[in-house]
């Protein structure tokens, strides 16, 4: 029964900082930041370093752990792709900077993501799946989707400043 408790009060936590982090973010949605192209490699490096250190510790024990970890990364990179396409990116005409905007859809997006993990997080543990493997999958899943999402707005954003279209 303590077990259960923990777990509870876990997901309590959880949704409360979720709650608040969307709260400030909502919050914060309506004005647009200014984009720096060259910072957007920062998070997804670091990632990067997270997840090789991660598989270095604890290497998948046969192929198909890797196979795993590759589609995970593979499906992250797609639904990042897609995420990075929902933010609202722009050219301020009087200075030439370029500034974005979370939109609301690519917010909802994140929270039904970290509501899988949270949910695929207890399936594993009912039943008996090893949980450094879902970690490593789902770690694997979000560096994907956080490259992605950052390579799809470079993209965007240069293409704007080149003269494209709007984005």
């Amino acid at each position: 029964m303590h077990a259960q408790q923990s777990q509870t009060i876990s997901y309590i936590i959880t949704a409360v900082i979720v709650g608040i982090v969307l709260l400030l973010r909502l919050r914060g949605m309506r004005r647009a930041r200014r984009l720096r192209l060259e910072t957007l490699w920062i998070v997804p490096a670091l990632l990067a370093l997270v997840l090789a250190f991660s598989i270095f510790e604890y290497p998948p024990r046969d192929a198909l752990g890797w196979v795993w970890l590759a589609l995970a990364a593979a499906i992250g990179a797609g639904l990042g792709w897609r995420r990075g396409k929902l933010m609202r990116i722009s050219v301020d005409p009087a200075t030439g900077t370029l500034n974005q905007q979370v939109s609301p859809a690519a917010l909802l997006f994140f929270v039904l993501l970290i509501v899988a993990r949270q949910g695929l997080r207890y399936e594993a543990a009912s039943l008996g799946l090893n949980i450094l493997k879902i970690t490593g999958i789902m770690m694997a899943f979000a560096a994907g989707l956080i490259a992605a999402t950052r390579l799809e707005m470079f993209v965007r954003a240069r293409r704007l400043l080149r003269g494209g279209a709007m984005a």
